[in-house]
């Protein structure tokens, strides 16, 4: 079943054309790959898909729960709602708060308590608010972040921050969450502890994933298709075994004619 639909997608800041006429089809529990040389356009296509652009021109249907609606020009907040998360390029935690804060406050966005109960205290609230707190340690306990939970996010190492900035996703419950470049700055012990935390997130939270990564060997390894943009356009799309040998992807990203 498809889980989210592109069609035609565009987005231009003034001349420059950043994504252009973009197709793509997400199904249900899939682990996508979204891949392409610098500049190609993967993040700006990313923040499209989670309202921090509105498109300049064509579609984005979600459809969850079979209930088919079009996210384009939404609010992020509103997206993430309706059940789409992402983590960012470059790491956007709250730094001045604890781990265990930046996952708690993600998870406030459904609370079923009302403002004035969050005002008094009422028994509804603190019930909820412990529920909470046992979900948000469970989380951290996954990426072994539980020990660290009352450290400021900003004086965990550069992996843990990565992992944490997972955690905080995942206590949105989406069904569909966008991982832009989890690895970047990663040793090849940490990427392949990463590779198989994806894969077992996927299974566990029945998640759809698209992913953005320039590590190649976790793009083959856990990807069942790979999307290819280069200059904004959508240039290759199929398994693995497909792409690496597309002459129009190896030209991409090695520049000129490819001779066989």
């Amino acid at each position: 079943m498809s889980l989210m639909q592109v069609e035609k997608l565009t987005k231009s800041f003034g001349g420059l054309t950043a994504v252009s006429n973009v197709n793509m089809d997400l199904q249900k529990g899939e682990l996508v790959g979204l891949i392409g040389p610098n500049g190609a356009g993967k993040t700006t296509l990313f923040n499209l898909l989670t309202g921090v652009y509105v498109p300049t021109s064509g579609s984005i249907t979600l459809n969850i729960d079979g209930k088919k609606q079009s996210i384009a020009g939404r609010k992020p907040y509103d997206i993430t709602k309706l059940g789409v998360a992402r983590t960012f390029q470059n790491i956007r935690l709250f730094k001045d708060l604890t781990v265990l804060d930046n996952v708690r406050i993600a998870m406030h966005q459904n609370v079923k308590y009302g403002l004035g109960a969050s005002f008094i205290h009422t028994p509804a609230y603190y019930r909820e608010e412990k529920e909470l707190l046992k979900m948000a340690n469970e989380l951290l306990e996954i990426f072994k972040l539980d020990n660290k939970k009352n450290d400021l996010s900003k004086n965990l190492s550069y992996g843990e921050q990565r992992h944490l900035e997972i955690a905080r996703a995942l206590a949105t419950k989406p069904s569909l969450l966008l991982l832009d470049e989890p690895a970047a700055g990663m040793n090849p012990a940490e990427t392949a502890a990463l590779t198989e935390s994806i894969k077992w997130l996927r299974e566990e939270f029945n998640l759809t994933i698209l992913l953005i990564e320039h590590d190649m060997s976790l793009v083959m390894k856990i990807c069942e298709r790979i999307n290819v943009l280069d200059y904004g356009m959508l240039i290759a799309s199929g398994v693995p075994e497909e792409i690496k040998s597309n002459k129009r992807v190896i030209e991409a990203y090695l520049g000129g004619e490819v001779n066989a």
